[in-house]
């Protein structure tokens, strides 16, 4: 079977709840590929009449801010024991060298390395749990989270589904090289992103900068 016939026998239902969960997984603070999900779901769309872009773009969308909110949550109870136990199961995302860096952008940005978190991979991991562990107010981080999502998540979606749209003549005859260059987009752009915000990063002044409040 034609890969593309393969596809469109996939549900629409199926697609639109693993971008939620997988987004929602990856908020909370677990590793997950929640971008390469979200471009590739958003490339089938544009050639799965079943798909509807702005039903899936909600549900990228409810799965980014759910998954922040309990993230959130977490953090705020378990505090920086949370983050100990987080650096031994999952060193490689967890590390002490990328919690210092999440938790300097977070003390020097505020509410804002939440909004603008959601665009860089490490960030987007660390956004819910470090907010709740330094204890963001949560009208602010929820402000934050909502707008960051809907951007984030939404702006995705039709991006990748107008540019999918536009290359419908190419994409009629999807093949297996074809899925594999959707997967690849999503991987180059989560690369670049962390390899701009490793940059951004080593050309920061060490200055102290100011604390995050701690009321609520």
């Amino acid at each position: 079977m034609h890969v593309q016939e393969w596809l469109e026998t996939v549900p629409a239902v199926a697609v639109y709840a693993l971008v939620g969960l997988v987004i929602g997984l990856e908020s909370l603070g677990i590793p997950l590929p929640g971008e390469i999900i979200l471009v590739s779901s958003a490339l089938l769309a544009s050639q799965h009449g079943d798909i509807d872009p702005v039903i899936l773009g909600a549900c990228a969308t409810a799965g980014a801010i759910i998954g922040d909110s309990i993230g959130y949550a977490i953090g705020r109870k378990g505090g920086r024991p949370l983050l100990a136990w987080l650096g031994a199961r999952f060193p490689r995302h967890f590390s002490e060298g990328h919690i210092a860096t999440a938790e300097r952008s977070f003390q020097k940005w505020g509410m804002w390395a939440v909004f603008f978190g959601r665009f860089v991979a490490l960030l987007r991991i660390f956004a819910g749990p470090l907010a709740g562990v330094l204890r963001m107010p949560y009208w602010k981080f929820l402000t934050a989270n909502v707008l960051g999502g809907i951007l984030w998540a939404g702006g995705t979606t039709a991006v990748i589904y107008y540019v999918g749209i536009v290359a419908e003549s190419w994409l009629k005859r999807f093949s297996w090289l074809g899925l594999v260059a959707a997967v690849l987009v999503g991987v180059v752009s989560m690369l670049v992103l962390r390899r701009k915000a490793a940059r951004a990063t080593a050309r920061r002044p060490g200055a102290d900068p100011e604390p995050v409040p701690a009321a609520d």
